[in-house]
Protein backbone atom coordinates (compact mmCIF):
# COMPACT_ATOMS: atom_id res chain seq x y z
CA UNK A 1 0.00 0.00 0.00
CA UNK A 2 0.85 3.48 -0.83
CA UNK A 3 2.41 5.77 2.01
CA UNK A 4 0.34 8.45 3.48
CA UNK A 5 0.08 11.75 1.29
CA UNK A 6 1.84 13.56 3.63
CA UNK A 7 4.64 11.04 3.91
CA UNK A 8 5.76 11.70 0.29
CA UNK A 9 8.63 14.74 -0.89
CA UNK A 10 9.30 16.26 -4.23
CA UNK A 11 11.90 16.43 -6.39
CA UNK A 12 11.95 17.64 -9.70
CA UNK A 13 13.80 19.43 -12.94
CA UNK A 14 11.11 22.20 -13.74
CA UNK A 15 10.18 19.55 -16.53
CA UNK A 16 8.68 16.73 -14.60
CA UNK A 17 9.21 15.21 -11.13
CA UNK A 18 9.10 12.30 -8.46
CA UNK A 19 7.84 11.47 -5.18
CA UNK A 20 9.46 9.75 -2.58
CA UNK A 21 8.32 8.62 0.54
CA UNK A 22 9.89 8.49 4.01
CA UNK A 23 10.66 5.18 3.54
CA UNK A 24 12.68 5.95 0.50
CA UNK A 25 10.57 4.72 -2.03
CA UNK A 26 10.34 6.54 -5.08
CA UNK A 27 6.17 5.90 -6.08
CA UNK A 28 5.65 8.21 -8.92
CA UNK A 29 7.83 9.30 -11.55
CA UNK A 30 6.39 9.95 -15.21
CA UNK A 31 8.76 11.16 -18.10
CA UNK A 32 9.35 13.26 -19.95
CA UNK A 33 6.88 15.75 -18.48
CA UNK A 34 4.60 16.00 -15.80
CA UNK A 35 1.83 14.68 -17.48
CA UNK A 36 3.66 11.86 -19.21
CA UNK A 37 2.57 8.15 -18.19
CA UNK A 38 4.15 6.90 -15.32
CA UNK A 39 7.07 4.58 -14.59
CA UNK A 40 7.06 4.41 -11.21
CA UNK A 41 3.08 4.25 -10.37
CA UNK A 42 3.02 2.32 -6.82
CA UNK A 43 1.33 6.12 -5.63
CA UNK A 44 -1.99 4.60 -6.95
CA UNK A 45 -1.79 0.74 -6.34
CA UNK A 46 1.32 -0.83 -5.17
CA UNK A 47 5.35 -2.12 -5.43
CA UNK A 48 3.42 -4.10 -8.84
CA UNK A 49 2.81 -0.67 -10.52
CA UNK A 50 6.42 -0.12 -10.24
CA UNK A 51 8.40 1.67 -7.83
CA UNK A 52 12.40 2.47 -6.80
CA UNK A 53 13.29 1.27 -2.98
CA UNK A 54 16.49 2.29 -1.60
CA UNK A 55 17.26 2.09 2.10
CA UNK A 56 19.25 0.69 4.67
CA UNK A 57 18.55 -3.08 4.95
CA UNK A 58 18.56 -2.71 8.82
CA UNK A 59 14.65 -2.71 9.52
CA UNK A 60 15.53 -0.80 12.62
CA UNK A 61 17.16 2.42 10.67
CA UNK A 62 15.61 5.47 11.29
CA UNK A 63 15.34 8.03 8.98
CA UNK A 64 15.12 12.15 9.16
CA UNK A 65 14.44 14.56 6.04
CA UNK A 66 15.32 18.09 4.95
CA UNK A 67 15.87 19.84 2.07
CA UNK A 68 19.27 21.09 1.20
CA UNK A 69 18.71 24.70 1.77
CA UNK A 70 16.02 26.30 -0.24
CA UNK A 71 17.11 23.48 -3.21
CA UNK A 72 15.00 20.71 -4.56
CA UNK A 73 17.60 18.37 -3.54
CA UNK A 74 16.08 15.95 -1.00
CA UNK A 75 18.44 14.55 2.05
CA UNK A 76 17.25 11.89 4.17
CA UNK A 77 19.39 10.60 7.19
CA UNK A 78 19.79 7.05 8.09
CA UNK A 79 20.67 6.03 11.24
CA UNK A 80 21.76 2.18 11.76
CA UNK A 81 23.21 0.21 14.99
CA UNK A 82 26.43 0.02 12.78
CA UNK A 83 26.53 3.85 11.07
CA UNK A 84 25.26 6.84 9.58
CA UNK A 85 24.38 7.78 5.78
CA UNK A 86 22.49 9.84 3.62
CA UNK A 87 20.83 10.01 0.72
CA UNK A 88 20.56 12.55 -1.89
CA UNK A 89 17.79 12.73 -4.08
CA UNK A 90 17.26 15.00 -7.18
CA UNK A 91 16.45 15.86 -10.56
CA UNK A 92 19.45 17.50 -12.61
CA UNK A 93 18.24 20.45 -14.41
CA UNK A 94 19.27 19.66 -17.70
CA UNK A 95 17.01 20.37 -20.67
CA UNK A 96 18.95 17.80 -22.39
CA UNK A 97 18.46 14.69 -20.91
CA UNK A 98 15.75 13.25 -17.82
CA UNK A 99 17.79 11.55 -14.71
CA UNK A 100 16.94 10.39 -11.27
CA UNK A 101 20.00 10.63 -8.65
CA UNK A 102 20.18 8.60 -5.73
CA UNK A 103 23.55 9.36 -4.25
CA UNK A 104 24.52 7.53 -0.98
CA UNK A 105 26.78 8.88 1.36
CA UNK A 106 28.31 7.31 4.25
CA UNK A 107 28.99 9.78 7.33
CA UNK A 108 29.93 7.57 10.08
CA UNK A 109 30.78 3.91 10.46
CA UNK A 110 29.37 1.66 8.02
CA UNK A 111 25.78 0.79 6.53
CA UNK A 112 24.37 -1.53 4.15
CA UNK A 113 21.95 -0.77 1.67
CA UNK A 114 19.08 -2.10 -0.15
CA UNK A 115 17.27 -1.29 -3.28
CA UNK A 116 14.66 -3.01 -5.24
CA UNK A 117 13.45 -1.62 -8.41
CA UNK A 118 9.79 -2.11 -10.52
CA UNK A 119 9.69 -0.39 -13.87
CA UNK A 120 6.21 -0.42 -15.29
CA UNK A 121 5.64 2.08 -18.51
CA UNK A 122 2.90 3.33 -19.49
CA UNK A 123 0.65 3.82 -16.29
CA UNK A 124 1.73 -0.36 -15.29
CA UNK A 125 0.37 -0.95 -18.87
CA UNK A 126 3.68 -1.99 -20.32
CA UNK A 127 5.95 -4.65 -18.17
CA UNK A 128 9.67 -3.75 -20.02
CA UNK A 129 12.28 -5.63 -22.11
CA UNK A 130 14.93 -5.43 -19.67
CA UNK A 131 18.42 -6.47 -20.16
CA UNK A 132 22.19 -5.78 -18.83
CA UNK A 133 24.14 -3.61 -20.95
CA UNK A 134 27.04 -2.79 -18.72
CA UNK A 135 30.49 -4.51 -17.12
CA UNK A 136 31.08 -5.34 -13.61
CA UNK A 137 33.13 -1.87 -13.73
CA UNK A 138 30.34 -0.09 -14.55
CA UNK A 139 27.26 -1.93 -14.59
CA UNK A 140 23.76 -0.74 -16.28
CA UNK A 141 20.16 -1.81 -16.76
CA UNK A 142 18.42 -1.05 -20.55
CA UNK A 143 14.40 -0.89 -19.91
CA UNK A 144 12.70 -0.67 -22.81
CA UNK A 145 8.82 -0.02 -23.59
CA UNK A 146 7.47 1.20 -26.83
CA UNK A 147 8.41 4.56 -26.98
CA UNK A 148 10.42 5.24 -23.78
CA UNK A 149 13.91 3.57 -22.12
CA UNK A 150 15.08 3.57 -18.99
CA UNK A 151 18.86 3.00 -18.05
CA UNK A 152 19.45 2.43 -14.27
CA UNK A 153 23.16 2.66 -13.92
CA UNK A 154 25.68 2.55 -10.36
CA UNK A 155 25.44 -1.18 -8.66
CA UNK A 156 24.90 -4.55 -10.28
CA UNK A 157 20.78 -5.03 -10.06
CA UNK A 158 20.23 -8.93 -10.58
CA UNK A 159 16.58 -10.01 -11.51
CA UNK A 160 14.07 -11.30 -8.56
CA UNK A 161 10.35 -11.38 -9.39
CA UNK A 162 9.66 -9.08 -11.67
CA UNK A 163 11.91 -6.96 -9.80
CA UNK A 164 15.83 -6.21 -9.78
CA UNK A 165 17.66 -5.98 -6.43
CA UNK A 166 21.17 -5.14 -5.21
CA UNK A 167 22.75 -5.16 -2.02
CA UNK A 168 25.46 -2.83 -1.45
CA UNK A 169 27.58 -0.77 1.31
CA UNK A 170 29.18 2.54 2.11
CA UNK A 171 31.64 3.63 4.96
CA UNK A 172 32.37 6.80 5.82
CA UNK A 173 33.49 8.95 3.48
CA UNK A 174 32.51 6.62 0.54
CA UNK A 175 29.48 7.60 -2.00
CA UNK A 176 27.59 5.28 -4.62
CA UNK A 177 25.78 7.08 -7.49
CA UNK A 178 22.60 5.54 -8.67
CA UNK A 179 21.16 7.28 -11.64
CA UNK A 180 18.43 6.22 -13.35
CA UNK A 181 18.32 7.77 -16.83
CA UNK A 182 15.36 8.12 -19.26
CA UNK A 183 15.05 8.57 -23.31
CA UNK A 184 13.38 8.01 -26.48
CA UNK A 185 13.66 4.51 -27.10
CA UNK A 186 14.45 5.58 -30.72
CA UNK A 187 17.47 7.82 -29.61
CA UNK A 188 20.58 7.06 -28.30
CA UNK A 189 21.39 6.50 -24.55
CA UNK A 190 22.73 9.92 -23.62
CA UNK A 191 25.51 8.38 -21.50
CA UNK A 192 26.81 8.43 -18.20
CA UNK A 193 26.08 11.38 -15.51
CA UNK A 194 28.53 13.43 -13.99
CA UNK A 195 27.19 13.35 -10.88
CA UNK A 196 29.46 15.66 -9.11
CA UNK A 197 28.85 18.42 -11.75
CA UNK A 198 25.21 17.57 -11.62
CA UNK A 199 24.92 18.06 -8.22
CA UNK A 200 26.81 21.00 -7.54
CA UNK A 201 25.02 22.71 -10.67
CA UNK A 202 21.15 21.75 -9.48
CA UNK A 203 22.47 23.30 -5.62
CA UNK A 204 23.62 26.53 -7.19
CA UNK A 205 20.47 26.82 -9.96
CA UNK A 206 17.91 26.68 -6.74
CA UNK A 207 20.16 28.23 -4.25
CA UNK A 208 20.36 31.30 -7.07
CA UNK A 209 16.57 31.38 -7.80
CA UNK A 210 15.40 31.35 -3.81
CA UNK A 211 18.17 33.87 -3.32
CA UNK A 212 15.99 36.53 -5.30
CA UNK A 213 12.96 35.95 -3.04
CA UNK A 214 11.34 39.00 -1.70
CA UNK A 215 9.89 38.65 1.40
CA UNK A 216 9.82 40.62 4.43
CA UNK A 217 7.12 39.13 6.90
CA UNK A 218 5.98 35.77 9.05
CA UNK A 219 6.14 32.52 7.88
CA UNK A 220 9.53 32.85 5.80
CA UNK A 221 11.06 29.44 5.44
CA UNK A 222 6.88 27.99 4.82
CA UNK A 223 6.80 31.20 2.01
CA UNK A 224 10.25 30.63 0.50
CA UNK A 225 9.58 26.80 -0.12
CA UNK A 226 6.00 27.79 -1.56
CA UNK A 227 7.50 29.62 -3.97
CA UNK A 228 10.31 27.56 -4.78
CA UNK A 229 7.04 24.87 -5.28
CA UNK A 230 5.56 26.97 -7.74
CA UNK A 231 8.81 27.55 -9.74
CA UNK A 232 9.39 23.63 -10.08
CA UNK A 233 5.63 23.36 -11.28
CA UNK A 234 6.67 25.59 -13.93
CA UNK A 235 7.76 24.11 -17.05
CA UNK A 236 11.96 25.48 -17.56
CA UNK A 237 10.95 25.05 -21.89
CA UNK A 238 7.06 25.93 -22.41
CA UNK A 239 6.33 27.99 -19.52
CA UNK A 240 3.18 26.49 -18.68
CA UNK A 241 2.59 26.16 -15.11
CA UNK A 242 1.17 22.50 -13.59
CA UNK A 243 -1.76 22.53 -10.60
CA UNK A 244 0.22 19.80 -9.44
CA UNK A 245 2.32 17.08 -9.84
CA UNK A 246 0.18 14.12 -9.35
CA UNK A 247 -3.28 12.81 -10.75
CA UNK A 248 -5.88 11.11 -8.91
CA UNK A 249 -4.97 11.22 -5.25
CA UNK A 250 -8.55 11.52 -3.43
CA UNK A 251 -10.20 14.45 -1.86
CA UNK A 252 -12.01 11.85 0.29
CA UNK A 253 -10.15 8.57 1.04
CA UNK A 254 -11.43 5.84 -0.53
CA UNK A 255 -13.86 8.18 -3.08
CA UNK A 256 -14.15 8.98 -6.72
CA UNK A 257 -13.41 12.84 -6.46
CA UNK A 258 -10.19 11.98 -7.93
CA UNK A 259 -8.70 14.48 -10.73
CA UNK A 260 -5.92 14.97 -13.09
CA UNK A 261 -4.43 18.18 -11.94
CA UNK A 262 -1.06 17.66 -14.28
CA UNK A 263 -2.00 20.55 -16.72
CA UNK A 264 -2.28 24.03 -17.00
CA UNK A 265 -5.55 26.06 -15.85
CA UNK A 266 -5.19 29.46 -16.53
CA UNK A 267 -6.73 30.02 -13.46
CA UNK A 268 -4.50 28.84 -11.06
CA UNK A 269 -1.28 29.63 -13.76
CA UNK A 270 -2.36 33.49 -13.43
CA UNK A 271 -2.79 33.23 -9.26
CA UNK A 272 0.75 31.37 -9.83
CA UNK A 273 2.00 34.25 -12.18
CA UNK A 274 0.70 37.07 -9.37
CA UNK A 275 2.11 35.80 -6.17
CA UNK A 276 5.95 35.27 -8.26
CA UNK A 277 5.39 38.68 -9.80
CA UNK A 278 5.06 39.78 -6.00
CA UNK A 279 7.88 38.72 -4.82
CA UNK A 280 10.33 39.23 -7.47
CA UNK A 281 9.98 37.38 -10.44
CA UNK A 282 9.10 39.44 -13.79
CA UNK A 283 10.51 37.31 -16.25
CA UNK A 284 8.15 34.21 -15.52
CA UNK A 285 5.43 36.95 -16.42
CA UNK A 286 7.12 37.33 -19.50
CA UNK A 287 7.53 33.51 -19.92
CA UNK A 288 3.91 32.99 -19.27
CA UNK A 289 2.24 36.06 -21.57
CA UNK A 290 4.16 33.95 -24.79
CA UNK A 291 2.80 30.85 -23.52
CA UNK A 292 -0.53 32.37 -23.01
CA UNK A 293 -0.35 33.76 -26.75
CA UNK A 294 0.26 30.72 -28.23
CA UNK A 295 -2.46 28.40 -26.18
CA UNK A 296 -5.47 30.80 -26.89
CA UNK A 297 -4.27 32.02 -30.24
CA UNK A 298 -6.76 31.73 -33.02
CA UNK A 299 -10.78 32.74 -32.52
CA UNK A 300 -11.33 33.35 -28.48
CA UNK A 301 -14.67 31.70 -28.85
CA UNK A 302 -12.44 28.30 -28.85
CA UNK A 303 -10.67 29.47 -25.47
CA UNK A 304 -10.43 26.49 -23.37
CA UNK A 305 -10.32 26.86 -19.38
CA UNK A 306 -7.45 24.80 -19.27
CA UNK A 307 -4.16 23.35 -21.55
CA UNK A 308 -1.09 21.12 -21.36
CA UNK A 309 1.74 22.48 -21.06
CA UNK A 310 2.84 23.28 -24.86
CA UNK A 311 -0.75 24.43 -25.10
CA UNK A 312 -2.52 21.37 -26.23
CA UNK A 313 -6.38 21.60 -26.09
CA UNK A 314 -7.46 18.01 -26.03
CA UNK A 315 -7.19 16.67 -22.92
CA UNK A 316 -10.00 13.85 -22.84
CA UNK A 317 -10.68 12.13 -19.54
CA UNK A 318 -10.32 8.22 -19.67
CA UNK A 319 -10.10 5.64 -16.25
CA UNK A 320 -7.42 3.62 -16.13
CA UNK A 321 -7.74 -0.16 -14.66
CA UNK A 322 -3.75 -0.94 -15.11
CA UNK A 323 -3.84 1.51 -11.78
CA UNK A 324 -6.44 0.84 -8.96
CA UNK A 325 -6.07 3.86 -6.99
CA UNK A 326 -4.27 5.41 -4.53
CA UNK A 327 -5.36 2.85 -1.06
CA UNK A 328 -8.33 1.91 -3.47
CA UNK A 329 -10.06 5.32 -4.32
CA UNK A 330 -10.79 4.71 -7.58
CA UNK A 331 -11.05 5.43 -10.56
CA UNK A 332 -8.10 6.95 -11.47
CA UNK A 333 -8.43 9.39 -14.24
CA UNK A 334 -5.74 10.96 -16.47
CA UNK A 335 -6.99 13.82 -18.85
CA UNK A 336 -9.63 15.69 -17.13
CA UNK A 337 -13.33 16.23 -18.99
CA UNK A 338 -13.72 19.89 -17.31
CA UNK A 339 -11.57 21.29 -20.07
CA UNK A 340 -14.71 21.46 -21.99
CA UNK A 341 -16.83 23.50 -19.61
CA UNK A 342 -17.36 26.90 -19.65
CA UNK A 343 -16.32 28.77 -16.10
CA UNK A 344 -16.97 32.71 -16.15
CA UNK A 345 -13.99 33.59 -13.90
CA UNK A 346 -11.24 32.37 -15.80
CA UNK A 347 -10.74 35.39 -18.17
CA UNK A 348 -11.14 37.46 -15.49
CA UNK A 349 -8.13 36.23 -13.25
CA UNK A 350 -5.82 36.29 -16.61
CA UNK A 351 -6.96 39.84 -16.83
CA UNK A 352 -6.04 40.23 -13.33
CA UNK A 353 -2.75 39.29 -13.38
CA UNK A 354 -1.91 40.32 -16.89
CA UNK A 355 -2.37 43.91 -15.17
CA UNK A 356 -0.24 42.77 -12.51
CA UNK A 357 2.68 42.39 -14.76
CA UNK A 358 1.85 45.66 -16.55
CA UNK A 359 2.42 47.23 -13.15
CA UNK A 360 5.43 45.39 -11.98
CA UNK A 361 6.93 46.67 -15.39
CA UNK A 362 6.42 44.50 -17.62
CA UNK A 363 6.73 45.99 -21.47
CA UNK A 364 3.72 46.11 -22.90
CA UNK A 365 3.07 43.58 -26.72
CA UNK A 366 1.02 44.69 -29.30
CA UNK A 367 -0.32 40.85 -29.66
CA UNK A 368 -0.54 40.73 -25.84
CA UNK A 369 -3.07 43.34 -25.93
CA UNK A 370 -5.12 42.79 -28.80
CA UNK A 371 -5.57 39.07 -26.95
CA UNK A 372 -6.72 40.59 -24.18
CA UNK A 373 -9.10 42.68 -25.83
CA UNK A 374 -10.81 39.28 -28.24
CA UNK A 375 -10.95 38.05 -24.49
CA UNK A 376 -13.26 40.68 -23.08
CA UNK A 377 -15.12 40.29 -25.86
CA UNK A 378 -15.67 36.60 -24.99
CA UNK A 379 -16.63 37.52 -21.40
CA UNK A 380 -19.48 39.96 -23.01
CA UNK A 381 -20.68 37.34 -25.32
CA UNK A 382 -21.25 34.98 -22.05
CA UNK A 383 -22.38 37.78 -19.80
CA UNK A 384 -25.85 36.08 -19.69
CA UNK A 385 -24.63 32.40 -19.29
CA UNK A 386 -24.63 30.17 -16.81
CA UNK A 387 -21.60 28.44 -15.30
CA UNK A 388 -19.45 25.53 -13.56
CA UNK A 389 -17.73 28.07 -11.88
CA UNK A 390 -14.17 28.11 -9.93
CA UNK A 391 -14.75 24.34 -8.53
CA UNK A 392 -15.66 22.90 -12.08
CA UNK A 393 -18.62 21.28 -10.60
CA UNK A 394 -20.32 18.85 -12.89
CA UNK A 395 -23.74 19.49 -11.85
CA UNK A 396 -25.73 21.90 -13.22
CA UNK A 397 -24.07 25.27 -14.62
CA UNK A 398 -25.41 28.08 -12.31
CA UNK A 399 -24.92 31.85 -11.80
CA UNK A 400 -22.03 31.65 -9.32
CA UNK A 401 -21.59 34.97 -7.71
CA UNK A 402 -17.72 34.65 -7.84
CA UNK A 403 -17.90 34.27 -11.20
CA UNK A 404 -19.98 37.11 -12.04
CA UNK A 405 -17.55 39.44 -10.06
CA UNK A 406 -14.85 37.87 -11.94
CA UNK A 407 -16.46 38.60 -15.13
CA UNK A 408 -16.70 42.29 -13.78
CA UNK A 409 -12.88 42.48 -13.03
CA UNK A 410 -12.14 41.79 -16.49
CA UNK A 411 -13.60 44.87 -17.34
CA UNK A 412 -12.65 46.51 -14.49
CA UNK A 413 -8.92 46.04 -15.90
CA UNK A 414 -9.69 46.48 -19.21
CA UNK A 415 -10.87 49.91 -18.36
CA UNK A 416 -7.94 50.89 -16.30
CA UNK A 417 -5.45 49.49 -19.14
CA UNK A 418 -7.44 52.25 -21.22
CA UNK A 419 -7.13 54.91 -18.28
CA UNK A 420 -4.00 54.55 -16.63
CA UNK A 421 -1.28 52.97 -19.07
CA UNK A 422 -3.21 54.63 -22.59
CA UNK A 423 -4.22 51.18 -24.33
CA UNK A 424 -6.96 52.00 -26.63
CA UNK A 425 -10.66 49.90 -26.39
CA UNK A 426 -14.08 50.44 -25.76
CA UNK A 427 -13.79 51.89 -23.10
CA UNK A 428 -17.25 53.17 -22.86
CA UNK A 429 -18.75 50.01 -23.36
CA UNK A 430 -16.83 48.53 -21.10
CA UNK A 431 -17.80 50.92 -18.06
CA UNK A 432 -21.61 50.02 -19.16
CA UNK A 433 -20.50 46.34 -18.67
CA UNK A 434 -18.97 46.31 -15.10
CA UNK A 435 -21.99 48.71 -14.31
CA UNK A 436 -24.42 45.95 -15.65
CA UNK A 437 -22.72 42.95 -13.24
CA UNK A 438 -22.62 45.30 -10.32
CA UNK A 439 -25.75 46.09 -10.35
CA UNK A 440 -27.01 42.09 -11.08
CA UNK A 441 -24.45 40.81 -8.48
CA UNK A 442 -26.03 43.52 -5.41
CA UNK A 443 -29.43 42.46 -6.66
CA UNK A 444 -29.40 39.12 -7.03
CA UNK A 445 -26.14 37.70 -5.64
CA UNK A 446 -27.16 38.59 -1.52
CA UNK A 447 -29.12 36.59 0.71
CA UNK A 448 -32.34 39.72 1.30
CA UNK A 449 -32.09 38.26 4.90
CA UNK A 450 -29.04 37.56 5.71
CA UNK A 451 -27.16 40.22 3.34
CA UNK A 452 -24.58 37.81 2.85
CA UNK A 453 -23.10 37.11 -0.87
CA UNK A 454 -24.42 34.09 -2.16
CA UNK A 455 -22.91 31.26 -4.14
CA UNK A 456 -24.99 31.34 -6.82
CA UNK A 457 -28.17 33.21 -7.75
CA UNK A 458 -31.44 31.73 -6.13
CA UNK A 459 -29.42 30.20 -2.97
CA UNK A 460 -28.81 30.96 0.84
CA UNK A 461 -25.35 28.92 0.82
CA UNK A 462 -22.27 30.70 0.97
CA UNK A 463 -18.88 29.89 -1.32
CA UNK A 464 -15.38 30.09 -0.15
CA UNK A 465 -14.61 31.25 -3.25
CA UNK A 466 -16.85 34.61 -2.14
CA UNK A 467 -13.77 35.74 0.22
CA UNK A 468 -11.82 36.53 -3.71
CA UNK A 469 -14.17 39.44 -3.79
CA UNK A 470 -12.51 42.10 -2.25
CA UNK A 471 -9.14 40.65 -3.20
CA UNK A 472 -9.85 41.81 -6.81
CA UNK A 473 -11.53 44.96 -5.63
CA UNK A 474 -15.44 44.00 -6.09
CA UNK A 475 -16.32 45.34 -2.81
CA UNK A 476 -13.97 46.44 0.22
CA UNK A 477 -12.69 43.73 3.23
CA UNK A 478 -15.26 45.58 5.77
CA UNK A 479 -18.49 46.32 2.97
CA UNK A 480 -21.53 44.89 5.57
CA UNK A 481 -22.12 41.91 3.10
CA UNK A 482 -18.77 40.65 3.03
CA UNK A 483 -18.74 40.55 6.92
CA UNK A 484 -22.05 39.16 6.48
CA UNK A 485 -20.65 36.57 4.31
CA UNK A 486 -17.63 35.93 6.42
CA UNK A 487 -19.51 35.17 9.41
CA UNK A 488 -22.14 32.66 7.52
CA UNK A 489 -18.87 30.80 6.30
CA UNK A 490 -17.24 30.31 9.91
CA UNK A 491 -20.76 29.25 10.79
CA UNK A 492 -21.17 26.76 7.93
CA UNK A 493 -18.18 26.05 6.22
CA UNK A 494 -15.84 25.79 9.32
CA UNK A 495 -15.24 22.23 9.98
CA UNK A 496 -12.19 21.18 12.98
CA UNK A 497 -11.08 25.14 12.68
CA UNK A 498 -10.43 24.88 8.78
CA UNK A 499 -12.67 25.91 5.87
CA UNK A 500 -14.15 23.68 3.51
CA UNK A 501 -15.13 24.96 -0.34
CA UNK A 502 -19.18 24.93 0.07
CA UNK A 503 -21.49 21.98 1.18
CA UNK A 504 -21.17 19.03 -0.61
CA UNK A 505 -24.41 17.90 1.04
CA UNK A 506 -26.21 20.65 -1.45
CA UNK A 507 -25.48 18.60 -4.41
CA UNK A 508 -24.57 21.54 -6.32
CA UNK A 509 -21.52 19.86 -7.21
CA UNK A 510 -23.20 17.00 -9.10
CA UNK A 511 -21.03 14.70 -7.35
CA UNK A 512 -21.12 11.63 -4.43
CA UNK A 513 -19.57 11.61 -1.84
CA UNK A 514 -17.75 14.54 0.44
CA UNK A 515 -14.28 15.83 0.79
CA UNK A 516 -11.83 17.56 3.58
CA UNK A 517 -11.00 20.97 3.86
CA UNK A 518 -9.66 22.95 0.97
CA UNK A 519 -6.52 24.44 2.20
CA UNK A 520 -6.36 27.51 -0.22
CA UNK A 521 -10.03 28.14 1.38
CA UNK A 522 -8.31 28.40 4.64
CA UNK A 523 -5.23 31.05 3.75
CA UNK A 524 -8.00 32.93 1.38
CA UNK A 525 -10.04 33.76 5.41
CA UNK A 526 -6.44 34.59 6.78
CA UNK A 527 -6.25 37.33 4.35
CA UNK A 528 -9.87 38.54 4.63
CA UNK A 529 -9.45 38.46 8.69
CA UNK A 530 -5.92 40.29 8.40
CA UNK A 531 -7.79 42.95 5.59
CA UNK A 532 -10.47 43.63 8.00
CA UNK A 533 -8.49 44.26 10.99
CA UNK A 534 -9.22 40.73 12.79
CA UNK A 535 -5.37 40.31 13.47
CA UNK A 536 -5.12 37.49 16.01
CA UNK A 537 -8.14 35.43 14.15
CA UNK A 538 -5.86 35.90 11.34
CA UNK A 539 -3.11 34.76 12.71
CA UNK A 540 -4.58 31.59 14.62
CA UNK A 541 -6.14 30.63 11.69
CA UNK A 542 -2.51 30.83 9.56
CA UNK A 543 -1.04 28.80 12.48
CA UNK A 544 -3.93 26.26 11.77
CA UNK A 545 -3.98 26.17 8.16
CA UNK A 546 -0.06 26.25 8.41
CA UNK A 547 -0.09 22.70 10.50
CA UNK A 548 -1.35 21.40 6.54
CA UNK A 549 1.74 21.44 5.69
CA UNK A 550 4.18 18.14 6.35
CA UNK A 551 7.38 18.40 7.72
CA UNK A 552 9.37 19.63 4.07
CA UNK A 553 7.06 22.58 3.95
CA UNK A 554 4.59 20.71 1.64
CA UNK A 555 0.95 21.02 1.03
CA UNK A 556 -1.52 19.25 -0.40
CA UNK A 557 -5.01 20.08 -1.86
CA UNK A 558 -7.13 19.25 1.11
CA UNK A 559 -6.68 18.20 4.69
CA UNK A 560 -8.23 16.49 7.45
CA UNK A 561 -7.27 18.12 10.51
CA UNK A 562 -9.10 15.35 12.54
CA UNK A 563 -6.65 12.92 11.27
CA UNK A 564 -3.82 14.86 10.95
CA UNK A 565 -3.73 13.90 6.80
CA UNK A 566 -3.48 15.77 3.79
CA UNK A 567 -5.95 14.92 0.82
CA UNK A 568 -6.14 15.05 -2.93
CA UNK A 569 -3.03 16.32 -5.34
CA UNK A 570 0.24 17.32 -4.40
CA UNK A 571 1.96 19.55 -4.15
CA UNK A 572 -0.85 22.06 -5.19
CA UNK A 573 -0.01 25.29 -6.76
CA UNK A 574 -3.46 26.88 -5.52
CA UNK A 575 -2.63 25.77 -1.88
CA UNK A 576 0.84 27.31 -1.85
CA UNK A 577 0.25 30.12 -3.96
CA UNK A 578 -2.34 31.15 -1.00
CA UNK A 579 -0.12 30.30 1.66
CA UNK A 580 2.19 32.93 0.27
CA UNK A 581 -1.12 35.40 -0.03
CA UNK A 582 -1.99 35.09 3.31
CA UNK A 583 1.82 35.14 4.52
CA UNK A 584 1.76 38.75 2.64
CA UNK A 585 -1.56 40.00 4.07
CA UNK A 586 -0.14 39.06 8.18
CA UNK A 587 2.82 41.29 6.74
CA UNK A 588 0.53 43.98 5.96
CA UNK A 589 1.08 44.01 2.49
CA UNK A 590 -1.72 44.77 0.34
CA UNK A 591 -1.22 41.58 -2.68
CA UNK A 592 -3.88 41.55 -4.96
CA UNK A 593 -6.03 44.74 -3.51
CA UNK A 594 -2.91 46.93 -3.98
CA UNK A 595 -3.88 47.05 -8.25
CA UNK A 596 -7.12 48.93 -6.55
CA UNK A 597 -5.05 51.40 -5.99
Amino acid sequence: MSSAIEDYAIIGDCRTAALVDRGGSIDWFCAPRFDSASIFGALLGSEDQGCWRLAPSDPAATATRRYDGDSMILVTRWETASGIAEVFDFMPIDGGRVDLVRRVVGVSGHVEFSTSLRMRFDYARAMPWVRQVGDEQAPALHATAGPDTLVVRGVALVPSDHAHRAVFAVAAGETCDLVATWSHSYRPDPGLLDVDAALAETRDWWDDWAARIDHRGPHRDLVVRSLVVLRALTHEDTGGIVAAATTSLPEQFGGARNWDYRYVWLRDASLTLEALIAHGFLRVAERWRTWLLRAVAGDPAQMQIMYGLAGERRLDEQELTSLPGYQGAAPVRVGNGAVTQYQADVIGEVMVALEAARIAGLDEEPFAWALQRALLDRVEAGIDRPDNGIWEVRGEPQMFTQSRAMMWAAFDRGIRAVERFGLDGPVERWRELRARIAAEVHARGVDPAGGWFVQHYGTDEVDASLLLLPQVGFCAPDDPRMVATVERIEQTLLRDGLVQRYRASTGVDGLAGGENAFIACSFWLVTQYAAMGRTKDAQELMARACRAANDLGLVAEEFDAASGRQAGNTPQALSHLALVGAADALAGHAGRAAHRR
